[in-house]
């Protein structure tokens, strides 16, 4: 799935967060693409939805970034 925007609301972005957790659960969550490795580690996978939803500290400070380019 693509990433959300930072404009999206925040009901999707914490359904986003759930879902991907859920994966990370059923033992679905895979970092990088399908075929890369799954993801054993309960902070990688909270890495990994956090920044899927447009909430981790890096999209933050790309996003602060581009506001004070323009």
């Amino acid at each position: 799935m693509p990433k959300l925007k930072p404009s999206a609301p925040k009901k999707a972005k914490q359904k986003r967060v759930k879902d991907e957790l859920h994966k990370f659960k059923e033992g679905t969550l895979h970092s990088g693409s399908k075929k890369g490795p799954r993801v054993m580690d309960r902070n990688q996978a909270i890495a990994i939805a956090l920044s899927e939803a447009g909430l981790s500290k890096k999209d933050k400070k790309r996003a602060a970034k581009k506001k004070a380019k323009k």
